[in-house]
């Protein structure tokens, strides 16, 4: 059966097409009508040598008048689709087409409004994106232009700590720049994961060590502790990314927790994967925004210090990326969990 119907397919799709030119489908359905019923008649006055005028005019125009009226229905999703578009193309996203038929042109109708509907969204979703990292740059480009036009000026002289506040806004814009980047690879779907057996312990201290750098350059005052359980314990993943999931969640545990706090990171191995939590000393995170902390330029009530909302979406998606999990859990303060499993998923690592 379905070799008969690929038969019949290739043949409908070698036959002319003689109503390509006309512009009104409303007008192609009447001659689709007209044009058999007048072969037919045609074909019974070849055999009778007579058929009645009137009747037959009469007819004729009955068939053409009914198929106009009932295709007026049939094509309005149509001309519906036609009028969005041209509104979308104009930038209008909000125009939907009104989806009752249940035949093709039902679903057709149906399948237009959930790709406008996608379109509205991604429409808004880059203006956000645009207006967030105008804003995100904005800052640190002020306020390094106000040190450097104070420097020109002999308002302020060059000594270690203007250079140090210049500094650290241009370290500022690198992070922003090297998390759009990131962002980039989010939307393009496109990484590819270089997964190894490594130490965690090394790993943790490797990104503590850097933290408490950053932590002092920002006079912070924060105090970092690992524990690692058991002490050799190992985990199976790209060991860069995941470095880079723990420097986002303590640079986030150290601009919102309290200033001299302490921030804890521990890991547990077991035969089921790998979990780290870090855990900060600050009032924690609402159970109502606990999810969309993660969502992009998202900081919530606990923002400061400068952070770009980037952060914990990226770290997200590493942790997707593996497989994992990753979620605000009950404090004391803020203790976010990263559950990474033990066998890699099994599917590309080019998403």
């Amino acid at each position: 059966m379905t070799v008969f119907r690929t038969i019949i397919a290739m043949l409908v799709e070698e036959l002319p097409r003689p109503l390509d030119p006309v512009r009104s489908i409303k007008l192609k359905l009447g001659i689709l009508l007209l044009a058999p019923t007048t072969a037919g008649w045609a074909f019974f006055w070849s055999q009778i040598g007579w058929l009645p005028v009137r009747s037959t005019i009469g007819a004729l125009v009955i068939v053409l008048f009914t198929s106009q009226v009932l295709a007026h229905g049939m094509t309005r999703p149509l001309r519906e689709m036609t009028a969005a578009a041209r509104a979308m193309r104009a930038g209008d996203y909000s125009r939907r087409v009104r989806a009752t038929a249940r035949d093709e042109v039902g679903e057709l109708a149906s399948a237009f409004n959930r790709m406008a509907a996608d379109l509205a969204a991604a429409d808004r979703q880059r203006r956000e994106l645009i207006a967030n990292v105008s804003h995100e740059l904005r800052t640190p480009i002020t306020a390094l232009q106000a040190v450097l036009e104070n420097v020109v000026d002999g308002v302020a002289p060059a000594d270690g700590p203007t250079m140090r506040t210049a500094l650290a806004q241009t370290e500022r814009l690198g992070r922003l720049v090297a998390e759009l980047l990131d962002l980039s690879k989010v939307d393009a779907g496109v990484l590819v994961l270089h997964r190894e057996e490594f130490a965690v312990a090394p790993m943790l201290a490797d990104v503590v060590a850097e933290a408490e750098v950053a932590a002092a350059a920002g006079k912070r005052g924060v105090h970092f502790t690992v524990d690692v359980s058991p002490p050799g314990a190992t985990a199976i993943a790209d060991r860069e990314r995941l470095h880079q999931v723990v420097v986002n969640l303590l640079d986030n545990a150290a601009r919102h927790g309290p200033a001299d706090g302490r921030v804890d990171v521990r890991a547990r191995s077991d035969a089921d994967g790998l979990v780290v939590e870090v855990v900060d000393e600050g009032p924690g995170i609402a159970r109502e925004d606990r999810e969309r902390v993660f969502e992009r330029f998202t900081r919530g009530e606990r923002a400061g210090g400068g952070g770009t909302g980037l952060g914990l979406n990226i770290a997200r998606w590493v942790v997707d990326l593996h497989g994992g999990t990753i979620a605000v859990v009950d404090g004391p303060g803020c203790r976010i969990r990263v559950s990474l499993p033990a066998e890699p998923p099994r599917q590309s690592d080019v998403l």
